[in-house]
């Protein structure tokens, strides 16, 4: 493990080199995959990195943990409340779109979720342009096989350090680099909204995603659940597609 952190500090460091920039920042959420990440920009850069702290109709345990995660690698920190900006940009945009009835209530709660991903993003990217940072990504290879990201919210980021790492690979990074306890074991969430979970919403474990991505045998259900999400989220991994020349 020391030597995949090693590697991954390094490849940071030559990554903002190369694209001639100060540092790096990352929102940090409260939950494991950001407490790694904050760690290893920590490493990377003692004294040029950051972490953004968004609560934004968060629970307010996410907010403590996030805070936690900051005290416990000594990374320089700030907070940026979105609440206010998300809840006029939603209704403003709601409001419109029931004067024209065209508003769908069955996608309300997934449009209002990732809108909230998409100001977190737009947020790092106006903080890491004011301070010459690259803004560094938190998803795992579970989430960005089978796309359990936001396109364009949390998936529009700079460095994806994680992406090569299975969920469990980040729990033994995460115990290595000391982060709190409590935060490498409580139950993933995206905290979108009251009692969400990541493996409720998934309808498989981020045990049998690990598995799948090692090769090795998992039930006929939790396959095809996978392999389906996988599927489905191929435009979240590509550029944009043009037609042909």
């Amino acid at each position: 493990m020391e030597k995949k952190v090693e590697q991954i500090v390094t490849w940071l460091r030559e990554k903002a080199d190369k694209a001639n920039v100060e540092g790096l920042l990352v929102g940090v959420s409260g939950g494991i995959d950001s407490a790694v990440v904050a760690n290893l920009i920590k490493k990377a850069f003692p004294n040029q990195s950051l972490g953004v702290i968004m609560p934004c109709k968060s629970q307010s345990s996410d907010q403590d943990h996030a805070q936690k995660v900051i005290e416990a690698c000594d990374l320089k920190s700030t907070t940026v409340d979105l609440t206010e900006t998300h809840n006029v940009l939603f209704g403003t945009i709601k409001d419109q779109l029931q004067q024209s009835s065209d508003f769908n209530e069955e996608q309300e709660q997934i449009a209002d979720a990732n809108l909230r991903a998409r100001l977190r993003m737009s947020t790092l990217y106006t903080i890491a342009t004011n301070h010459k940072y690259l803004v560094v990504g938190t998803d795992n290879a579970a989430e960005w096989y089978t796309g359990y990201f936001t396109k364009y919210g949390d998936g529009g980021v700079d460095l994806v350090p994680l992406s090569n790492l299975t969920k469990g690979e980040v729990r033994e990074m995460a115990e290595y680099l000391g982060v709190p306890h409590e935060i490498i074991h409580k139950q993933p969430s995206a905290g979108l909204w009251e009692g969400q979970t990541d493996e409720n919403e998934m309808g498989t474990s981020y045990e049998m995603i690990d598995k799948h991505l090692k090769g090795e045998e998992i039930p006929e259900k939790d396959r095809e659940v996978i392999e389906s999400m996988h599927k489905r989220s191929a435009h979240k991994r590509q550029m944009p597609p043009a037609p042909p020349q």
